[in-house]
């Protein structure tokens, strides 16, 4: 049997990648690879067999600092699937995390399969879907760009269990991406990305001191970006979240598990009304 090499992938090999996940129904954003990258230019990962130049599998482990790391993109190919490909990558490549907390987001038919490597359940997150209809236009918003990179990043980081500002960097201005943030009174109270995809345009994170802040930036959002449809990812965790999605008339269509393999920092879960992205946490 030929063996299987895991090694470095490069931006440009991440593309075929990309393609794998639209094939499974994850819609992922058109612009995605760049921003991905930034964060942990070393954490992707390809499983090649010998004598094949077409990888069998792939894998991000994404460290975004000395203590958290995010895992995503755990595929095979169908064509060979079973054979332990997807195994031996995820050893390979889960070595870049080093002692970590590694966090993921998991679909259900491999959940029992990271409860064996040592991840539990933190919460799930349901993806909705749907129309959104923006309301008359709320007072406050404004283009991320003008609040600035830094004070979106210190705002982030009460949200999120790591610092990520080389992430941010990209993604906040990367093509096609509508970055706006809420300002009340001189103060930030959120801020949200939307992004084109595949399908539905997606909008993560979508972070806010409040429903209503998060309802005024997804109108915000919304509005003229030429989207039909748009995804939120939502966590369960917070009930806020879930109700504003369920009120907007958007409609449940996947749910996944926010896994960890140990201890986060805390972080203000109630400001969560969408996750950043399902790949990258």
């Amino acid at each position: 049997m030929s063996t299987l090499r895991v090694s470095r992938a490069t931006p440009e090999d991440w593309s075929l990648v990309g393609e794998w996940a639209a094939a499974e129904g994850w819609n992922p954003g058109l612009s995605d690879g760049p921003s991905f990258f930034a964060q942990d230019p070393d954490g992707f990962f390809l499983g090649r067999l010998d004598g094949e130049r077409e990888p069998v599998s792939a894998i991000s482990v994404v460290n975004y600092s000395d203590t958290y790391a995010f895992l995503g993109f755990y595929l095979v190919r169908p064509d060979r699937r079973g054979l332990g490909h997807g195994r031996a990558t995820w050893k390979a490549a889960l070595a870049h995390a080093g002692d970590r907390t590694v966090g993921l987001d998991g679909v259900p038919a491999q959940q029992d399969n990271y409860r064996r490597s040592g991840f539990a359940l933190a919460h799930r997150t349901l993806r909705y879907v749907g129309a959104v209809s923006p309301r008359a236009p709320g007072a406050g918003v404004v283009p991320a760009a003008e609040v600035g990179l830094a004070a979106i990043a210190a705002y982030d980081s009460g949200c999120y269990p790591a610092e990520r500002p080389r992430f941010l960097g990209r993604w906040l201005g990367a093509p096609g991406h509508r970055a706006l943030a809420r300002v009340v009174d001189g103060r930030l109270t959120g801020y949200g990305v939307i992004r084109p995809a595949l399908e539905e345009a997606r909008v993560g994170p979508l972070f806010a001191d409040s429903r209503g802040d998060a309802e005024v930036l997804l109108d915000a959002l919304v509005d003229g970006f030429g989207a039909e449809r748009v995804a939120v990812d939502v966590p369960e965790s917070n009930p806020a979240a879930v109700r504003m999605a369920q009120g907007r008339g958007l409609v449940p269509s996947f749910r996944t598990a926010r896994m960890y393999t140990g201890p986060v920092r805390p972080f203000a879960q109630e400001r969560v009304f969408g996750v950043s992205t399902l790949e990258l946490g």
